[in-house]
């Protein structure tokens, strides 16, 4: 049985308070009444979250939280008590963040990014907001240009910190962010750089030409429908850029390169001009 985990067990028994599941085992987890499925029977299969209640029993619950045990969210802070910060978890029970594991102090309310894992010691799911500490320093396996799914961290002076693949830490800089990104976002993005020691550069789109295609065409739409002509040069600000196509000053630049030498548009000293 896996605590903190979603997982697919057999319905074993049923009892007054709901259905008993078992695992491949013979241990069993009670699954409430207000989470029966309906029809249910013995040796039927569901899938479950198991966590602990508040007696440290194992209880099971159809519903997903917010994070399992191994995976890293965002969460909002319910209650603060003299044992910690409680988490709202998406589950019946709140999650524990111990002080031990804070990086700041909490009020409630307050949003912290945190990774959910289960304690060694008391074996109970617990959060800690030291999320850092438990990623992957064999940097080995990734490769430059990789695609990889990322969740966002936090902001810094330098830009955005990222969870790659839930394993790796990683970077965004300021200067390729061009929308808005928010601790707990999810988003794909791009291994740009492999440094040393082993710290990670991320992209939120390829880099190269590779990536020019698909926003040369966005040129080409958005040309056609201002009637062949948009007042963009390689001086307009970059937040007029973003404005108008969605993309960053840097990709418009390098579609509109790839337009250029394709000959399907020409530059005049003040836009772009469709041929």
């Amino acid at each position: 049985m896996q605590i903190g985990r979603t997982q697919i067990l057999k319905v074993s028994r049923h009892a007054e308070a709901g259905v008993y599941l078992s695992d491949a085992e013979g241990a069993e987890v009670l699954l409430p009444n207000r989470y029966v499925p309906t029809p249910c029977r013995v040796g039927d299969e569901v899938e479950v979250f198991v966590y602990t209640d508040g007696e440290d029993r194992p209880v099971a619950a159809t519903v997903k939280p917010y994070a399992e045990a191994g995976e890293y969210a965002l969460m909002t802070v319910k209650q603060v008590t003299n044992f910690g910060a409680f988490l709202e978890w998406g589950v019946m029970k709140d999650l524990l963040l111990p002080f031990s594991e804070q990086n700041r102090e909490l009020n409630e309310g307050d949003k912290v990014f945190v990774y959910v894992y289960e304690d060694s010691v008391t074996h109970r799911v617990v959060a800690s907001a030291k999320w850092e500490k438990f990623l992957n320093k064999d940097v080995s396996g990734l490769k430059e240009g990789q695609k990889v799914a990322l969740i966002v961290a936090g902001k810094t002076e330098l830009g955005y910190k990222v969870v790659i693949d839930s394993q790796y830490r990683g970077l965004v800089f300021a200067s390729d962010v061009f929308r808005p990104l928010f601790a707990g976002d999810r988003t794909d993005g791009y291994i740009e750089k492999i440094r040393p020691d082993g710290k990670i550069d991320v992209r939120l789109k390829k880099n190269g030409y590779e990536s020019v295609s698909g926003e040369a065409e966005t040129i080409l739409d958005k040309l056609r429908k201002e009637g062949g002509f948009i007042p963009t040069t390689d001086k307009t600000e970059p937040e007029k850029i973003y404005a108008i196509f969605g993309m960053s000053k840097k990709t418009y630049k390098k579609a509109v390169g790839d337009l250029y030498k394709r000959h399907l548009i020409t530059l005049t000293p003040i836009g772009i001009k469709i041929v």
